[in-house]
Order: structure tokens, then C-alpha cells, then sequence
């Protein structure tokens, strides 16, 4: 399994200098990739009076493409979007940006799409929120095409190109594609289509039935299940390393090909906070790759 950081989005604040620490020292720690979640606007509660999501217009969110053209200046790191909610985005665009990053990186980049639960983000970006789980689809055939051939024609039900392509090609012919999502489509979209997914849960029953539903629908497409990689989240919580050390021993378990630590939501005030953590998970996250 190959170790990695969940960049702390929500509590790292807008210090150009922190971000780049903490992307060095999860480099220097021993650990290999670093992921980053998206969102692009906030809800206001005050305006949103019924609103209950994990995020409103006061939580801080690094736009993930941009920052990783940064990152790649400064550290060695694979760079992962877990996840960019691609049907929110215009996809030629996102194609563009991400070969960019993947070509700034050496080819250390993954790119994770989903679809977000955000109606007000939607609106806010000019897209439709009640198809996107359809868009997502095209999205990523299209996507794959782009990364792959110079000159694309591609005329689905809501995507349109005609003669065009990106240049420069990305250093890989496709980018990999990593699912997020916690649904039965979502499931049998990872089987369908996915290179990898994000669970969004801990080893245990639940993981077990969407593994299932993975493996029928991957089966179903002519796919080999196994071939599927599958990304561990860990969180660091109050930093019992015997813990964390059992859950990644679990996710080796379940062939987990990527397991990552989550150090926000422990209290940390400081970046300094979260490298600390960060360290002390490696001797049990780290050591044991």
C-alpha cells in the first residue's frame, strides 16, 4: 500500500507558506501522495436558513488544480483530487488543467471526480444539478479521449466537440480516474468505469456490500475487479497510533492499493499542528510500506 496525506483544506487557512510546508514535510516524512478535496463556493446559512451541509461560505477551500500547479514546483509528491465534482466543471477545461498538472508533476497525478452534494455550488456555476450523475459518464469517456488522441470528434447528449484537442498531451494516455461517491449507482459507476475509488467508509460491513456491488458491476462490463484500485482513509482523530495502525492493517487486508491520513477534525490551531500528526502516523503508516 502506498501511504499519503489528506491535505487538512479546511483548517491549513490561506498562508501561502504553511501550504508549502506541510506539502514538504509529508514529501520528507516518507509519505508518497497527497490528496485534496474541492469545492469552489460556499452556502451562506444566513441566506440558506435550512441549510445543513459540512461546508458553508466561511470554510476555507483551496482551489485543488491551481494548488497542485504549485505543488509540483516543490515537492516530489503523486497529487490526487479526492474528489473534483466534475459535472459542476466544464470538462475540456478540466482536461486541459489536468494534463497540465500531470505533466508538471512527471506523471504523479490522479485525477478523482464525483458528483458533490452541493445544489448551491451548481447553481452558482451554471450547472444542472439533477443529471449529473448521467453528465459524469460522458464526462470521463470524453476526458480519456482528450488526455489520448490530438484531434477529438465526440457528440454525446450533453457533451460537443468537433476537431479539437488539447496540447500538450498529458506524460500519461489517460490520466487514471478515481470515483468518489457512497450510492449503488455510484458503486456500479466505479465498477463500469473507475480506475480507482475513494471508499467513504471504514473496513466493515458497508465497505463489504459496495465491494460487491463494485465487483458485479465490473464483471458485468467485462472487468477485472481487481484491477480496480481502492484508496483507505484514516483518521487521525485523537491519535491512538495502535488505531491507526489496526485500520491500515485492515485496508492491506482488503487489498487496498492506497491508504491516506486525515488530521483534520482533532483540534489542531496550526499547520505546525498537523505536520506533528502527520509524523507520528508515518512511524505506523510509513515504516510498514
Amino acid at each position: 500500500m502506498q501511504p499519503g496525506v489528506i491535505f487538512p483544506q479546511t483548517e491549513i487557512g490561506d498562508d501561502p507558506g504553511a501550504v508549502r510546508a506541510y506539502a514538504q514535510a509529508s514529501w520528507e516524512l516518507g509519505y508518497v501522495h497527497l490528496l485534496a478535496y474541492d469545492h469552489v463556493v460556499g452556502a451562506d446559512p444566513v441566506v440558506h436558513q435550512d441549510w445543513s451541509g459540512a461546508y458553508d461560505v466561511h470554510t476555507t477551500f483551496h482551489e485543488p488544480l491551481v494548488l497542485f500547479g504549485y505543488l509540483a514546483g516543490i515537492t516530489s509528491l503523486e497529487l490526487v483530487t479526492g474528489i473534483v465534482i466534475l459535472p459542476q466543471r466544464q470538462t475540456v477545461l478540466v482536461a486541459k488543467q489536468a494534463a497540465e498538472v500531470d505533466l508538471l508533476t512527471g506523471g504523479r497525478f490522479r485525477l478523482g471526480v464525483g458528483i458533490g452534494w452541493n445544489a448551491v455550488e451548481y447553481e452558482a456555476l451554471g450547472k444542472d444539478f439533477s443529471n449529473r450523475g448521467v453528465r459524469l459518464v460522458e464526462q470521463v469517456e470524453l476526458l480519456r479521449r482528450l488526455w489520448s488522441e490530438e484531434s477529438v470528434t465526440y457528440h454525446g447528449d450533453f457533451e460537443h466537440v468537433t476537431g479539437a484537442g488539447i496540447a500538450p498531451l498529458p506524460v500519461q494516455r489517460p490520466i487514471p480516474v478515481w470515483f468518489g461517491g457512497r450510492s449503488a449507482p455510484a458503486y456500479r459507476r466505479i465498477g463500469r468505469l473507475a480506475d480507482g475509488w475513494f471508499p467513504l467508509m471504514t473496513p466493515g460491513s458497508d465497505l463489504d456490500a459496495a465491494l460487491a456491488i463494485i465487483g458485479e458491476a465490473a464483471a458485468g462490463a467485462g472487468r477485472d475487479p481487481r484491477a480496480i484500485g481502492m484508496q483507505g482513509r484514516i483518521a487521525y482523530g485523537a491519535g491512538d497510533l495502535d488505531a491507526i495502525g489496526q485500520e491500515n492493517a485492515a485496508w492491506q487486508t482488503l487489498g487496498a492499493s492506497h491508504v491516506s491520513i486525515n488530521t483534520m477534525g482533532s483540534g489542531f490551531e496550526s499547520v505546525d499542528d498537523h505536520i506533528a500528526a502527520i509524523a507520528r502516523a508515518a512511524t505506523v503508516l510509513v515504516d510498514v510500506r
